[in-house]
């Protein structure tokens, strides 16, 4: 049995779970026993099919009979597999998390006849996002995630929410709708919308046309992704959501922009037309990222600002377009997610044992809550790039890419990179001397609940236990990092070929255009 076959239930579990969550809406633990459930099945599929594409399959399923490029089309291999994977992983254990929240505090920040319904929705929208072969099809999945994001992101109705929320969703509909311009651009210029089909057809435009459609999608993506200088919208909007809206949101929802930049990057327009620019971004985007980082006092938005700026790393490895530096942002990319996503739950942890984020009010927390100090020293060092964590073995893979390349540009690169991880280390050595190692009287203006004994700021054990399985499972991404290493070199192997991927959607006759050779710079 194929079990590409089986791939279209990675968007439509999540789907029908959405929708008998709704029709629970009055029976609250059965409503959470099918959301756990529904993700727990769909994390079971989809591990089958990375485990289906390991050693370099690459296969796909086409929707309706319909065959392509007139249907759409659902692609698996090893990236779209490795970032189902993972992204369910964080989505189960943030899912976990808020249940577990909204248990303690009566569903008051995240009412259950809203938030898991909507949740489910915001996963199906990110699977498909991964697995689409379809320009179209990808702008849906777009739509449907962010949907669902504006909902989560305002619950509570909160001013400071329903301000962010607005920003939020202005920048978003300013992409998708560049996108969709781009999409119908790219219809009327080739006939099709079906990725491999365009691998062929973009190579028979002249080259001024190829550049404006370039350009025009990786400036919806950058949006998406948040690169500087188009990342200004993110650190005041992800902060003001519940903890665990902006968990999910900083794990997942910038890594669909860029696996969207790595796909059509790699797939549509395989060159070094615009490999300079990029190198450019990425530096601005780590660089002005981490110095925003350094100037927070709060803790959400110095991640923000972290999030921004790793982000550069992502393009870093996208630019330098090689077999190193893509494996080694696929690696990254994995990484980050889970990280990430760690470090907003363990804020959510600290906020609630602290009565506050910011550093300037927090004090003493090593000492008063062993547990939390462990989950945030683990993740905080893993950002950093400390030896041996999955931070630093990225990293460095990036870095080789860039040596090798060797051009002053990319050596630059280099250089922005070392930089940008001394001064995470900073940061994050900022916020653990502060909020973790210093006596809770030293705080500046401590609120009560920090420096009361017993119950009082008592951290639940579902939100705990869910933090530090995802802690741990960042931690696996080093114990388990030579494989994953290979798989993400094969996995860039294989995109920068982009036979395999032709070939799969179109039959084994269809054209591969020439393009630079894997190991070369684009």
């Amino acid at each position: 049995m194929n079990l590409a076959n089986l791939s279209p239930l990675a968007v439509l579990l999540p789907i029908l779970g959405a929708a008998l969550a709704f029709v629970l809406i009055r029976h609250t633990a059965a409503q959470r026993a099918v959301s756990i459930g529904i993700l727990s099945l769909t994390l079971i599929l989809e591990s089958f099919l990375l485990f289906s594409v390991w050693n370099g399959g690459t296969t796909s399923v086409t929707l309706g009979g319909w065959l392509p490029p007139w249907g759409v089309v659902l692609v698996v291999d090893q990236f779209s597999s490795l970032m189902l994977v993972v992204s369910t992983v964080v989505s189960l254990a943030v899912l976990i998390y808020a249940t577990g929240q909204g248990m303690a505090d009566g569903d008051q920040e995240a009412p259950v006849s809203i938030f898991h319904p909507t949740y489910l929705i915001l996963v199906a929208g990110v699977s498909n996002a991964f697995l689409t072969g379809d320009l179209f099809n990808l702008y849906v999945g777009f739509e449907i995630l962010l949907t669902a994001s504006y909902v989560l992101m305002t619950l509570g109705g909160t001013g400071p929410r329903i301000r962010a929320g607005v920003t939020y969703v202005v920048v978003s509909v300013v992409s998708s709708v560049l996108f969709l311009i781009a999409i119908a651009m790219i219809y009327g210029a080739t006939g099709t919308i079906t990725m491999a089909d365009l691998a062929i057809k973009l190579a028979e435009l002249d080259q001024g046309t190829q550049n404006l459609l370039h350009v025009m999608l990786l400036v919806a993506f950058g949006i998406k992704a948040a690169v500087f200088p188009l990342s200004f919208w993110l650190p005041d909007s992800y902060p003001t959501a519940p903890a665990p809206v902006t968990a999910v949101f900083a794990g997942l929802l910038t890594k669909v922009g860029v696996y969207a930049m790595v796909r059509t990057e790699t797939l549509l327009f395989p060159g070094d037309t615009l490999n300079t620019p990029l190198m450019v971004v990425a530096l601005l985007t780590m660089v002005v990222g981490i110095l925003g980082a350094l100037a927070q006092s709060d803790i959400k938005r110095l991640l923000s600002f972290t999030l921004v700026s790793h982000i550069g790393y992502m393009v870093f490895g996208l630019a330098v377009s090689s077999v190193t530096g893509l494996g080694a942002a696929v690696f990254y990319v994995a990484h980050h997610i889970t990280v990430q996503t760690s470090l907003f739950l363990v804020t959510g942890l600290i906020e609630r044992r602290g009565g506050s984020s910011s550093i300037d009010r927090l004090g003493g927390l090593a000492k008063l809550s062993p547990l939390l100090a462990v989950l945030f020293f683990l993740p905080a060092m893993n950002l950093a790039g400390i030896p041996p964590f999955s931070g630093f073995l990225g990293k460095l893979g990036l870095l080789q890419a860039g040596v090798d390349l060797g051009t002053p540009l990319a050596i630059t690169l280099v250089v922005g990179g070392v930089v940008t991880s001394l001064l995470t280390l900073l940061a994050i050595a900022r916020v653990w001397n502060r909020a973790f190692w210093r006596k809770p009287e030293d705080a500046d203006f401590p609120d009560p609940v920090l420096q009361s004994p017993g119950s009082v700021g008592v951290l639940p054990r579902s939100m705990v236990g869910s933090t530090a399985a995802l802690v741990v499972f960042g931690v696996a991404l080093t114990v388990f990092a030579g494989p994953l290493f290979n798989l993400a070199g094969g996995s860039a192997e294989i995109m920068l070929d982009r036979g395999a991927y032709i070939h799969s959607v179109l039959g084994d006759t269809a054209p591969v255009p020439a393009q630079a050779q894997p190991g070369d710079a684009k």
